[in-house]
Formats: structure tokens, C-alpha cells, sequence
């Protein structure tokens, strides 16, 4: 069996690679296991300098990085260096961190000591997405590694070239013996879920793959962190400032061509400025035209295969079929998997619009009478991932903001991943944190150490 990637700009096959033999990925078993156990005795400050060190070989390779993303998923090269930019950002920052989240913890007691420690689990399985290539990977590794664990990443097959990229640049830094890429089948990756040597396992992915990966983990009792799809709505109040709102909710859909679990996807708008808010967001949008993501001055790349398109479209119809209103029609152009931005306006519950995640360039626009309607409809969904609110009122945002089913709510900005908060979900959207110093003790056994 091979795995296969594709310019989704052409339809064209960019190469081939082989699936690892049961052989070759015990073997990396068990070498990674080895390598552990001399990792997680190491200094904290030589792990320390290893990630510190990737950061800059990181942006050695930006260029290359950014156009294999563009070439293997479309994403637009200009967007593919600030993904690599982040990344080195987010090493050095977790860097800096890590001393304070992995500090022992004295706690007084009757005994002579008590203490707190964290200790690394072992072996984390990381199964990847294709949409942030590499932010997605070293969000998910640097703070396990940090801990003093290894990492095995499983990424996507269509991005199994900056997936390679990825490992040469660990092994660069010097971290090659404790993170390894392997290239898998689903039926392998279960099988690697229940091995012994596999401690803990982090995904980020769809919905349905975060319930396979939770119940083979449950069954085996290892730990997991979930970082899964979103249908982030966007809460726009009677007085919030439209010029700025629209900006930032046409920028936050249209990231990655769409194609984040934390793009606005609903936006509930105040009906005394639902109208306004249409027209602007259809006239913003309008702008986004499709074009060679390997252009530093494309915006919209194609989405990253052809299915997602049409998945797309599908749920555009079926929700304008249902009732919604077309404010700006766009759809797939036929050519590869370009698809042209779509707003709709009148969305409802119960429109795929509205009720599933949509992961492309469609706005879906809901209206709202009030508050207590819009924080109602922002919660009547599934996931839990993201959220904003567009207000003057910085205190009634926030106030509202703690009735939002969210793992994050951003008031007047964009919702996004920073590496000095917490990241993550709750609901369909999954558990556990990502980055920041919960982050960094997600794979760790917090023990507690009793001198008497």
C-alpha cells in the first residue's frame, strides 16, 4: 500500500510513498522507547536548548516549508511562512515557559516534604491533520517533548512530504532519536494505540476520528487530548463597530481557504444591523478571488482535495433548499478544488449551514433579537471550540462571554491558537489543552512525593 499526495490546485499526483511494514514500525518502537528513557533524564535546559534550536532551523526552512504546503494542500505560500514563523514562536515561548509549568511543587504538610512532581508518561502517538501541517505537529509535540516525553507522529497522507520535511528538520535540531514520523495505515495506528509502548495519544481531526481514537484509548486506559472539529459562532451586538467587525469576521472565515477548525463559521448578528453587516461581509468577501497558491500574492488557494469541495457545495444547497438566502453565491469553479466564497444570510438551525462544520470559504449568517437569543443559538451546537463577540460593552462581553459552551471566547479579535494560552475545546470539539503550560503538563504523571 502507498500513500498518495496530490496538488489539489491540478488534480495532479506530486508522489508516492510506502506504507510502513509491521517490521519497520516495531522497530521504531521500540528505538524511540530507548531513546526516552535517556530524554526524559536529561536536564530540563538541554531540552530546553533542542527546542530552542528547532525554532531556528524551523525558519531556515520557511521557504521550502511554505511551498510543499502550497503544492501537497493548497495553502497559499504567503500564509505557509507565517504558519513556519508561529511555529519557531511557539518554540520559544514554550521554551520559556517550561521551567515554571514543570517546576516541582512544595505543598505543606504534617510530613518533613511534601512535593509535587511531573514526570513524562513515555511515548506519545500524535495523529495529524493535513490543514496546518506543521503548526498542528509542533503545537502538539514541543509541549510533550519539553515534558521529557517522545513523540511518534502519524500525519495526514496528504501532506506526507512536510510531514518528511518535519522529521528532517527535528533530526537537524537534534531531536530525530525522540521524534519520529511514520507512515501508516488506520488499521496499523489502532494496533499502535494499544501497544504497550505507546503511553498517551493526541489528535487532532474530525469528530468521528476523535471517537475511534477515545474508545480504542478508553479500552486501553491511556491518556488522550482531543483537539477536534469547530462550528465557531461569531457574535456580533446592535453596537459594535461594523467597519472593524467585518474586517476581522472576513479574515477569520477565510484563513487557510477556510479550512480551520477555528474559522468563523456562524455568524449570529443583532437584527438592527443584520442588513449592514450582510452587505459589507458579501462586499469584503467578494474580493477573495482563486488563484496559484504558489503566488506570494494569492489569498484564496483551492481547498485540499476535491471531495471537500464538493462537500461544500452540498451543504450550501441542501441549506439554501431549506430556506437559506444567497447573499454572495460562489461554489466550486470547476477548475481542481477551487471554490469561490459563498455567503448566506436567513440560516437556521437545522440547515447544514448552521448544524455541521463547514470547512470551506462559506459565511452563514443568523439572525438574532437579543442577547439572550444570540448566546442561545451560539450554543445550540454540537461543538465547543471557539468564539467571539463584537461589542463597544467590554464589560457585558465579558460577562457574556462565560455563558458561551467554549474552550476559548476572543471579544473584538479573531479566534486563534497562541502559544502562551491554552488551547482546546468542549462538547463535540474535545478535551484536554494544548500549549502554554497546561499544555506542557497534559502528558505528565503528576506524583506526588511523601518524605516523612
Amino acid at each position: 500500500m502507498e500513500l498518495v499526495s496530490r496538488n489539489p490546485a491540478t488534480g495532479e499526483v506530486v508522489a508516492r510513498y510506502p506504507v510502513m511494514s509491521d517490521a519497520e514500525l516495531d522497530a521504531t518502537l521500540d528505538a524511540v522507547g530507548a531513546a526516552q528513557q535517556s530524554w526524559r533524564s536529561m536536564a530540563l535546559d538541554d531540552r530546553i536548548g533542542a527546542i530552542l534550536s528547532l525554532a531556528e532551523v524551523l525558519e531556515r526552512h520557511r521557504d521550502e516549508a511554505a511551498q510543499l504546503a502550497a503544492i501537497e494542500m493548497g495553502k497559499p505560500v504567503a500564509q505557509g511562512r507565517a504558519e513556519i514563523e508561529k511555529c519557531a514562536w511557539a518554540c520559544r515561548s514554550l521554551a520559556e515557559q517550561a521551567p515554571t509549568a514543570l517546576s516541582p511543587m512544595d505543598v505543606p504538610t504534617e510530613f518533613r516534604r511534601s512535593r509535587v512532581v511531573f514526570d513524562p508518561l513515555g511515548v506519545v502517538l500524535a495523529i495529524m491533520p493535513w490543514n496546518f501541517p506543521f503548526w498542528q505537529v509542533v503545537r502538539a509535540a514541543v509541549p510533550a517533548l519539553l515534558a521529557g516525553n517522545a513523540v511518534v507522529v502519524k500525519h495526514s497522507p496528504e501532506v506526507t512530504g512536510c510531514a518528511l520535511l518535519l522529521q528532517r528538520i527535528a533530526e537537524q535540531a537534534g531531536l530525530g532519536e525522540v521524534y519520529r514520523t511514520i507512515r501508516a495505515t488506520h488499521e496499523q495506528v489502532g494496533r499502535l494505540i494499544g501497544d504497550r509502548r505507546i503511553a498517551a495519544v493526541t489528535l487532532t481531526g474530525s469528530t468521528r476520528a476523535g471517537r475511534i481514537v477515545a474508545a480504542r484509548a478508553g479500552e486501553m486506559l491511556k491518556k488522550t487530548v482531543l483537539e477536534l472539529g469547530g462550528s465557531d459562532p461569531y457574535i456580533v451586538l446592535a453596537d459594535a463597530d461594523l467597519d472593524a467587525t467585518v474586517e476581522t469576521c472576513a479574515a477569520a472565515r477565510m484563513i487557510n481557504s477556510g479550512q480551520s477548525c477555528i474559522a468563523a463559521k456562524r455568524f449570529i448578528v443583532a437584527e438592527a444591523v443584520r442588513a449592514r453587516f450582510e452587505e459589507m461581509l458579501r462586499e469584503r468577501l467578494r474580493r477573495y478571488e482563486p488563484g496559484d497558491p504558489l503566488d506570494g500574492s494569492t489569498s484564496l488557494g483551492p481547498l485540499a482535495r476535491g471531495d471537500l469541495a464538493e462537500t461544500l457545495d452540498r451543504q450550501a444547497r441542501e441549506s439554501i433548499r431549506r430556506g437559506a438566502r444567497i447573499v454572495l453565491g460562489g461554489g466550486p469553479t470547476g477548475v481542481g478544488a477551487f471554490v469561490r466564497p459563498i455567503v448566506l444570510a436567513d440560516v437556521v438551525p437545522g440547515m447544514p449551514a448552521f448544524d455541521e462544520e463547514t470547512f470551506g470559504p462559506l459565511a452563514a449568517i443568523v439572525s438574532a433579537r437579543d442577547d439572550e437569543e444570540a448566546i442561545a443559538l451560539a450554543n445550540r451546537s454540537p461543538y465547543g471550540l471557539g468564539a467571539a463577540i463584537f461589542t463597544r460593552d467590554l464589560d457585558r462581553a465579558e460577562q457574556l462571554a462565560r455563558r458561551l459552551d467554549a474552550g476559548s471566547v476572543f471579544v473584538n479579535a479573531l479566534v486563534r491558537s497562541d502559544p502562551r494560552l491554552p488551547f482546546g475545546g468542549v462538547k463535540d470539539s474535545g478535551w484536554g489543552r494544548e500549549l502554554s503550560l497546561f499544555g506542557v503538563r497534559e502528558f505528565v504523571n503528576v506524583k506526588t512525593v511523601v518524605v516523612a
